[in-house]
């Protein structure tokens, strides 16, 4: 059952039966069928459908962000960011998808040859419910411009975002087969993965999740990409205004209610400034970081997306605390609704869970290193490798610790965030990939080489 329940107040909203095992296959027999005359219409095509997809989110701003609110949580400010960017991705592909895909001619001995790009056929999209717009627009809008077609099934939170999505795509000028939502369950999963139809799958979601579909999609011999799970590290050397970093860095781990994927979730702070650093960012969460409703301009810190994704958070903190973590603010449950204190934590060492585990909410967790080294050492030290950011005066010295980080993007003086024509994706157990930029193209794509003599 898909279910919109208002994290604010707790209140059941609309609740939208499974799809079933005939509406599966019928859908993908959609999708599968509809992919020849796709690919065939060509990239300008394409592109300027997209294109007209782009002006459509922007036109519908305002409802899909409050659409957001109603089944995540999301801040109205933030749900129209991500609209922003989703325009943003969308434009991006349809100005640059054909130069993109265009012919790539190649010296060979012997003779010459060309590589050309093209789709591979339809695949399926399983998105996640933390960014119910972005998440979707950086795997559909370079796949729709290369010429796949789509299954997409939402996060089962996220009914309502997801018909909008595809009532926008369809307005543009998608045909109705060529993108399909599907209410399908978690358990159906498999069965579309195993069905010869479906030529690749995206994920963006949890470890297990990725872990189950990884091994489905394998068995079935069929291109995987996978956005997972993130502990970013966010090293702090240097600053000549402690004020403003304490405020960067603690927006940027707030950002959504700290349920990013790519949020900094590990302060290390050089030894010197560390305990300034943990009085003054402790001060910000406490104060400024209160609690209110998502759909009031002045609120700044949200409900998590549901009553047991609150749950599991004050249980990680809880968790920690008891063995052995220092709680210096938040940590406590606020009903009704899917509310949690703002939480900060230190003196986490590696014989606590949360010392490797990744804690989804608005809780900060900061380290002292004692010098460059231990800092890296830190950073590294995770079984995740999706974002970092270095912090400092010196941008030699700051490229030169990003140089060190083991992890598939590092930002410098800034944290997380995401452009759509910057390449996004990770390494280590944070995922399979590339999404966005000339990357985010590239992965269900057919690199055809043709020997031309």
């Amino acid at each position: 059952m898909y279910s919109v329940v208002d994290p604010a107040r707790g209140v059941l909203v609309e609740e939208v039966a499974n799809s079933t095992e005939e509406e599966v296959r019928a859908a993908i027999g959609r999708v599968h069928a509809a992919y020849p005359d796709w690919r065939r219409r060509g990239v300008e095509a394409r592109a300027g459908i997209v294109a007209r997809a782009a002006k459509l989110f922007a036109e519908r701003a305002d409802e899909l962000a409050a659409t957001m609110t109603l089944e995540m949580g999301k801040r109205v400010s933030e749900g129209l960011g991500e609209v922003g960017i989703v325009v943003d991705i969308f434009r991006y592909y349809a100005e640059h998808g054909p130069a993109l895909l265009a012919d790539e001619p190649i010296d060979i001995r012997g003779g010459q040859a060309v590589i050309t790009k093209g789709p591979i056929g339809a695949l399926l999209g399983i998105m996640p419910w933390n960014f119910p717009c972005y998440q979707v627009a950086r795997f559909v809008a370079p796949n729709l411009v290369l010429g796949n077609t789509i299954l997409l099934k939402h996060a089962s939170i996220c009914p309502r975002s997801a018909r909008a999505i595809e009532e926008i795509l369809h307005a543009a000028g998608v045909p109705a087969d060529v993108y399909v939502n599907t209410f399908a369950s978690s358990r159906q999963i498999p069965a579309i993965l195993a069905d010869p139809r479906i030529a690749g799958v995206s994920l963006t979601g949890s470890e297990q999740a990725g872990i189950s579909v990884a091994a489905e999609a394998g068995k079935n011999l069929k291109k995987t990409v996978l956005e997972l799970g993130g502990s970013d590290p966010l090293i702090v050397l240097d600053t000549d205004d402690l004020d403003e970093t304490v405020n960067a860095t603690a927006t940027a781990r707030m950002r959504n209610c700290g349920q990013s994927c790519n949020a900094p979730k590990r302060m290390i702070v050089l030894a010197d400034i560390y305990d300034e650093y943990v009085d003054r960012l402790t001060k910000r969460v406490t104060e400024y970081y209160l609690p209110g409703d998502p759909a009031d301009p002045a609120t700044k810190l949200p409900p998590l997306a549901s009553a047991a994704a609150a749950d599991e958070v004050a249980a990680q903190v809880a968790k920690a605390v008891e063995q052995g973590a220092t709680l210096r603010a938040g940590g406590n449950r606020i009903t009704p609704g899917a509310y949690l204190e703002a939480t900060v934590l230190t003196d986490v060492t590696p014989d606590m869970d949360a010392y490797y585990e990744e804690i989804f909410g608005p809780v900060v967790i900061v380290f002292a290193a004692r010098d460059e080294d231990h800092a890296v050492e830190l950073a590294n030290d995770t079984p995740f490798g999706l974002g970092a950011s270095v912090w400092g005066t010196d941008p030699d010295r700051n490229r030169r610790v990003a140089d060190r980080i083991d992890a598939g993007m590092v930002y410098l003086n800034r944290a997380g965030g995401s452009q759509a024509d910057l390449p996004f994706g990770g390494i280590k157990r944070s995922g399979l990939g590339r999404e966005l930029g000339p990357a985010g193209i590239e992965e269900f794509m057919n690199k055809k080489s043709i020997r031309l003599g």
